[in-house]
């Protein structure tokens, strides 16, 4: 009777403690009432004295009246719920991906664009209200994805990046710079660049500088991680006889300043990756710092269920009434 039912006076049941008060009135007024007549012999009167003993009952159904009416008093009712979202400061994200040979080397498990591209997923999931798009670049760009707010969409492309798709390379300034020009003309709250490498810009024709001079200008934030370990690492140093890569160790080379420049000119911050972990980490970070402003509303339906405790409470009055003036009417 009481499943997911909530109370709206609830201040109403400290009505029930006179209850008890009242059957214990009852019981040393009904004491007191009581006659007692001493006679040699019975024999003569007729044996029925139930009614006698089941005459407290009236009392007990008026008292489980008034527990019914106190009851509807406090307002039973139902409580349903329904919501609605809405994304009232949205971001528009490009995350741009460096897909040159040295993204196959094994620092990371099982190497840096696969991990790369795991942690990325993640990332997205993780966002569901913003659009996210994808760039890639080695030695040239282009988008993978425009800017859109289906995940789907994002993270089929995104499990199809591979390497050789460009020349290889590594084009920071074309990376960013496609970025940007993906997202200049958003109309978006906030716009963020996600730029990862693991080199130094060695190709393109547009610097890295002069791309994040652009950022700047059309307002979008950039942040910059540099992925590789300390050291050396086990990187494609050749080609095999049958077009596989030779590995082999070498030196890690990520310009830092570079990254760290473009960073700071466009409000951004710069991160280094040298393990899945940290990885995982750096874009947890910036998922806690980007954050969207989501208004939520919540309606509330509610349904009094008061009704049925006042129909009980009168058909005990009417019931109690009833007896008291049939069967028990000559014990009055």
């Amino acid at each position: 009777m009481f499943e997911n039912i909530q109370f709206a006076n609830p201040q109403f049941f400290w009505l029930l403690l006179g209850l008890p008060l009242a059957l214990l009135w009852y019981i040393f007024k009904r004491k007191e009432q009581a006659a007692s007549l001493k006679i040699s012999s019975v024999n003569g009167f007729p044996k029925n004295d139930l009614l006698p003993k089941l005459k407290p009952v009236l009392f007990i159904m008026r008292l489980l009246a008034l527990a019914a009416i106190i009851t509807a008093m406090a307002r039973p009712q139902t409580e349903e719920i329904s919501t609605r979202t809405k994304t009232t400061k949205g971001i528009d994200i490009v995350m741009a991906i460096d897909v040159s040979s040295s993204m196959l080397a094994r620092d990371l498990r099982p190497n840096r664009l696969s991990a790369l591209k795991e942690v990325a997923s993640d990332f997205i999931r993780k966002r569901p209200n913003d659009r996210i798009g994808l760039v890639v670049y080695a030695g040239e760009s282009y988008t993978k994805t425009p800017i859109t707010s289906d995940k789907s969409i994002v993270l089929n492309s995104l499990r199809e990046i591979t390497y050789g798709q460009l020349a290889d390379g590594t084009a920071i300034g074309m990376g960013l710079a496609t970025s940007v020009n993906r997202l200049k003309d958003s109309k978006a709250i906030s716009k963020v660049i996600i730029l990862l490498t693991d080199g130094v810009n060695n190709s393109g024709f547009i610097e890295p500088q002069t791309a994040a001079n652009l950022a700047v200008e059309f307002g979008i934030k950039t942040y910059t991680i540099g992925l590789g370990t300390n050291g050396n690492a086990l990187s494609p140093i050749a080609y095999n006889a049958d077009g596989s890569f030779r590995y082999g160790m070498r030196q890690v080379e990520i310009d830092e300043p570079l990254l760290m420049e473009i960073a700071s000119a466009t409000g951004g911050q710069y991160f280094r990756a040298t393990n899945n972990q940290k990885l995982e980490a750096i874009y947890d970070e910036i998922n806690k710092l980007e954050k969207t402003e989501v208004e939520e509303f919540k309606y509330y339906n509610y349904e009094e269920k008061f009704r049925p405790w006042v129909l009980m409470a009168g058909l005990l009055l009417l019931v109690e009434w009833l007896f008291r003036s049939t069967l028990f009417r000559s014990f009055i």
